[in-house]
């Protein structure tokens, strides 16, 4: 039973959106701070937003006000909301769960006109 599976990523334009998921299995996501990653080939893994037991949310600069991290306790999903896409925000997403050390496979996101 693989914990994090991530989907949603794909091909978008400049501008347009997307809806990351990723459904945890064998545990409960309300319990535990949750976060989205993303990396490039030619870069280290980047933290992008954190979720808090408490549903605190923190980003990373160049992504507040564009992105919109969530969970959904009911179906025990961790959401992220990426909006006004930008080239830069092309990346490998990934979800991860700090203190289990879970990580999800990963979900192509790709921007480009």
């Amino acid at each position: 039973q693989v914990p994090l599976v991530e989907s949603g990523g794909g091909l978008v334009q400049p501008g347009g959106s997307l809806r990351l998921s990723c459904l945890a299995s064998g545990f409960t996501l309300s319990g535990f701070v949750m976060q989205w990653y993303r990396q490039t080939a030619d870069k280290e893994r980047q933290w992008v937003a954190t979720i808090a037991s408490t549903d605190i949310t923190n980003y990373l600069p160049s992504v507040e006000g564009r992105f919109i991290i969530s969970r959904d306790n009911v179906k025990n999903t961790l959401y992220l909301q990426m909006n006004d896409l930008k080239v830069e925000d092309t990346a490998v997403y990934y979800c991860h769960q700090p203190s289990r050390g879970f990580w999800g496979q990963g979900t192509q996101v790709t921007v480009s006109s």
